[in-house]
């Protein structure tokens, strides 16, 4: 289970339609609704400061939430809309819902490294060069896993570590259909330089060769 789901902080809005949500947005609030999970849809206000600053670290959508609102019990949700302004193309309204246990949704689990200390590539100079830090996975709302770890302790230099070498948690598949690239160890520069060298050589020798071939 994920340890650190990040919380929302709302308020209830009283009253509902077009007039209560013009005077939320004056207040400085987005005005939002929080629905499904078998019970009555919920009209809340998010501070606007605290959704542009959420909106603009990324991935709003795809992350779940801990919505704490007051004189309610806290509940899990993710965001399935963010209406904006046509003109300013800021918030002006979004759509929570709530998860029960078993729906299935789809998020983003950062991926850790372990082995690094054991692993050749890395002892010989070598680069761990992370290609993707998280991977999205469709998961179970009430088995969130926290990361994803991958033992890097055998991997040498010109290794490619691939998403079908990761374990996942069970209940857990990858949304996208290949076995894409999660990290590679590259050559360190002295490394890479010296194999040019040398290569840059053998090509040198290889066209002497062949022009002292052609002389004969």
């Amino acid at each position: 289970m994920a340890g650190q789901i990040p919380d929302l902080q709302a308020e209830v809005r009283t009253g509902t339609g077009k007039g209560a949500a013009r005077q939320a947005r004056r207040e400085g609030m987005v005005p939002g609704i929080v629905y499904g999970g078998g019970v009555d849809p919920l009209p809340i206000n998010i501070p606007f400061n605290v959704l542009i600053k959420r909106l603009r670290a990324g991935r709003f959508l795809s992350t779940l939430f801990n919505l704490k609102v007051e004189g309610h019990d806290d509940v899990r949700v993710i965001c399935r809309n963010v209406q904006r302004d046509v003109v300013k193309d800021l918030p002006t309204h979004l759509d929570l819902m709530r998860l029960r246990r078993t729906t299935r949704i789809a998020l983003f689990i950062p991926v850790e490294f372990t082995g690094e200390d054991e692993a050749p590539g890395l002892k010989r100079g070598g680069v761990l060069t992370v290609v993707r830090p998280e991977v999205e996975l469709s998961v179970i709302a009430g088995d969130i896993p926290e990361k994803l770890v991958f033992d890097i302790s055998g991997k040498d230099v010109g290794d490619v570590i691939h998403i079908s070498e990761i374990d996942l948690p069970e209940g857990a598949r990858v949304t996208v259909d290949r076995d894409f690239v999660i990290a590679n160890i590259s050559a360190p520069s002295a490394l890479r330089s010296s194999d040019e060298d040398e290569a840059e050589a053998e090509e040198v020798e290889a066209t002497e060769e062949t022009a002292e071939a052609s002389e004969d």
